[in-house]
């Protein structure tokens, strides 16, 4: 009996010292206003509206289509000529956008707390929210508070 209950004992002291680590519980605020975040990625990155200048090339492009055709039934491949000249410009323009998002990436990984909000005040165009930070081995999300802040929520922990 005294076997059993001292191999409980070493079991459950065992068990115990195998628990995952708790994430940190302190919600950390960024800044009181949240207005910005994600304003650079909102153009890609590269800072070119491809949507906008998409349809400027078409205005373009069907602006001079007159005197010929005539009317517009007889437009057809016309429309067709700028929507092919126009859809290559527009590719083109995407493909810069995911060239400058990828040169762009990183892991966002800090060593205190102080030093990531920092950085995330001088940067907040360039962050989403939901945007994944680690700061000394936790991992936060950054979101907004009931409040309108911008804060870091910890997630998890991560291995070091």
């Amino acid at each position: 009996m005294k076997l059993i209950a001292m191999i409980t004992a070493v079991a459950i002291a065992c068990m115990s010292c195998a628990h995952a680590q708790r994430p940190e519980s302190s919600v950390y605020v960024v800044s009181k206003d949240a207005t910005g975040v994600g304003a650079a990625l909102a153009m890609g990155g590269s800072g070119h509206d491809c949507q906008k200048e998409h349809e400027e090339c078409m205005d373009r492009c069907w602006a001079g289509r007159y005197p010929w055709p005539h009317s517009e039934e007889q437009s057809g491949w016309y429309y067709e000529k700028c929507t092919t000249q126009c859809r290559a410009q527009f590719a083109e323009c995407d493909k810069e956008q995911e060239e400058a998002l990828k040169a762009r990436e990183r892991k966002l990984t800090f060593s205190s707390i102080r030093q990531a909000i920092d950085w995330i005040n001088g940067h907040k165009g360039e962050v989403t929210l939901g945007t994944v930070i680690i700061v000394g081995g936790a991992a936060f999300a950054l979101g907004i508070n009931p409040l309108g802040w911008l804060v870091l929520i910890p997630i998890a922990a991560t291995a070091a």
